[in-house]
């Protein structure tokens, strides 16, 4: 399927932007970082195909099985501290996805408003945003505030909305992985998917939500 099978979404007020592999394109850094992990335990070099096919949430899952291995006491820590180091290294050199930020501009003069909530560190996301000059855009930018047990975006969309006294049926989350899909499914919010990120266009419209190539074509979805 493709996002001409679905109808126009109706009642839309307000767009919840995912970060990395939505409105940033850090592929190509995910990648390099992953690649010092697999380096760093002894695994080979995987491909971005491959690790779109098996990326996802919960993270440590997802590492243990890739490096086929449980981790012990203080190695899922070390993953993460090689992890960031690389890619805090290679960020500086990620550009903003198609489209943006010209599709930020669209859907506020179609008369809405917009926010950016993101799984990796609120200091990092804000630092980011403020730094490609996006932040005037966005009523308000979350990353992770606390630690969850599910690992997944669900409690963290729920908080956001309420900061942002939004009714969930107005709201569109738009993301790059299955979670974002769950996320709004489970906080009462509508989802629209980017098949630009780190999960494979099937394993998107496996979800049921309309999957689309680009911002662009996100925000065509709701009448923009």
């Amino acid at each position: 399927m493709d996002h001409y099978a679905f109808e126009r979404m109706t009642g839309i007020k307000h767009i919840v932007w995912d970060w990395n592999g939505t409105l940033l394109d850090d592929n190509h850094a995910n990648l390099a970082a992953l690649n010092q992990v697999c380096a760093a335990f002894g695994r080979p070099q995987v491909d971005l195909d491959y690790w779109r096919s098996v990326f996802r949430r919960p993270l440590r899952e997802c590492y243990e099985e890739l490096l086929d291995r449980s981790f012990v006491d203080g190695e899922w820590e070390r993953v993460n501290t090689i992890y960031d180091r690389h890619y805090l290294a290679e960020v500086p050199a990620c550009g903003l996805a198609e489209g943006v930020p010209d599709v930020l501009r669209q859907w506020a003069a179609a008369g809405g408003t917009q926010s950016v909530l993101s799984m990796a560190s609120h200091r990092h996301v804000n630092e980011l945003v403020a730094e490609r000059g996006l932040r005037p855009h966005f009523t308000r930018v979350d990353g992770r505030r606390f630690g969850t047990v599910s690992d997944s975006k669900t409690e963290h969309l729920a908080a956001h909305m309420e900061e942002l006294g939004a009714d969930p049926a107005s709201v569109v989350l738009i993301g790059d992985i299955d979670d974002d899909a769950r996320a709004a499914r489970e906080a009462g919010a509508n989802a629209v998917l980017v098949a630009s990120g780190l999960m494979n266009r099937e394993r998107l419209e496996a979800t049921g939500h309309p999957v689309v190539s680009t911002t662009v074509e996100a925000v065509g979805l709701l009448g923009a």
